[in-house]
């Protein structure tokens, strides 16, 4: 994210004027953005004018809107984020008050104005503008006759492409059948991978499988890098990892972000880093007393009366609304976002740290199986397992 302008005052109103330059970004401006809050961007809006018949006729205009913002919708895919609320700023074409969307797309600037910048809102602004926060890591999970392609970045996991094919049984007549047929799989797998995979963008390349899927596909992939001089193959051939998983499906790319050799490769990363802590407190989970840990916010709030909190995970999820989403810091309330502030701060300065994880992510989906939030105690509190859910 390329901030262009700030002028806000930390736990006070102000504005920032940003462009998002990745998918990342509009994912972190999704979270960043709340209701109430105003949004400034050019848009286009169809508007009527007077004809010379005497009639009127649609137009579309090119406009700068401000709107107050009531609802927003991010298109992953597509990468465009949907923000609808009331104009406020006078217009010729549009009346204040009148309903608009404002659409925020790749490398278009946008101004975002908040009454309150809390810690939550500059911790989001504060990573959106780093960066060497991004993974930009590039994933081929496999199986025979099943291929997903991911792109890992900062905060957000993309499915790029998905290969499919019938694979025929290895044994009896068929085994001339099944060779033609993996060979064809691999192929279009390859093809996938030069379209989707930019070792420009990427720190590596990882293909990972079960059993010795990958390891055949790497050696499809070197024999027509070679064949076909597939140059961006060829000079980035140390990139390509392999790395075994138990399925080819996507909740195995918690075990790719846990591979010892790419780990090495993104530790300095803001994904690698919430693998490593949810994998920390998975491991104290399994060997400690529950009384040892928490695991919402009334379990929270209690620890912290005690002065217990070490460390704290909380997954900040978005819409569309839940009961769990709706009570977890972006899109929450006004009283109860400030608890969760208050939380990150008192942990903060008592020494501990606080995690944001992001929904969008494998570890993020993980997190959010619990309650979405979590923490690990300095002490055990037996008292803590008498307290509601």
């Amino acid at each position: 994210m390329k901030i262009v302008r700030r002028d806000f005052v930390p736990d006070g109103p102000g504005s920032v004027k940003m462009v998002p330059d990745e998918a990342d970004d509009l994912w972190l401006a999704y979270n960043l953005i709340a209701e109430g809050d105003s949004v400034l961007a050019v848009t286009v809006r169809k508007v009527l004018r007077e004809a010379a018949s005497g009639g009127r006729d649609a137009e579309r205009v090119k406009l700068k809107l401000e709107i107050k913002v009531e609802a927003m919708d991010y298109d992953k895919e597509g990468s465009v984020l949907r923000i609808r609320g009331k104009n406020i700023l006078e217009n010729e074409h549009v009346k204040i008050g009148a309903f608009h969307t404002l659409e925020i797309e790749l490398h278009r600037p946008f101004v975002l104005r908040k009454e309150v910048w809390d810690s939550l809102a500059l911790d989001v602004l504060r990573q959106a503008s780093d960066p060497t926060a991004s993974a930009d890591l590039g994933v081929v999970l496999m199986q025979e006759g099943l291929a997903s392609i991911f792109l890992v970045g900062k905060s957000v996991t993309t499915t790029r492409s998905r290969i499919e094919a019938s694979i025929p049984r290895k044994h009896g007549p068929a085994v001339a059948g099944y060779d033609k047929a993996l060979n064809k799989f691999f192929e279009n797998v390859l093809q996938a991978f030069l379209k989707h995979i930019d070792f420009k963008v990427v720190r590596c390349a990882v293909v990972a499988s079960p059993g010795f899927t990958k390891d055949q596909f790497h050696r499809h992939l070197m024999l027509e890098a070679e064949r076909k001089q597939l140059r961006t193959i060829i000079e980035n051939k140390s990139r390509i990892i392999l790395v075994h998983t138990t399925s080819g499906y996507k909740h195995s790319l918690r075990e790719v972000l846990d591979a010892p050799n790419v780990m090495n490769m993104i530790k300095d990363t803001k994904a690698a880093q919430e693998v490593r802590v949810l994998k920390d407190f998975f491991t104290m989970l399994s060997n400690v007393s529950y009384v040892g840990m928490a695991f919402c916010r009334n379990q929270l709030g209690h620890a912290m009366d005690q002065s217990m909190l070490r460390l704290p995970m909380k997954e900040w999820l978005s819409k569309p609304f839940s009961s769990q989403m709706s009570s977890s810091g972006q899109n929450a309330d006004v009283v109860t976002r400030k608890k969760y502030v208050n939380f990150v701060k008192s942990v903060k300065a008592s020494g501990g740290t606080a995690h944001i994880f992001s929904s969008m992510h494998v570890s993020g989906e993980q997190l959010a199986q619990l309650t979405g939030i979590a923490a690990i105690l300095r002490f055990p509190l037996p008292d803590l397992e008498d307290i509601e859910m």
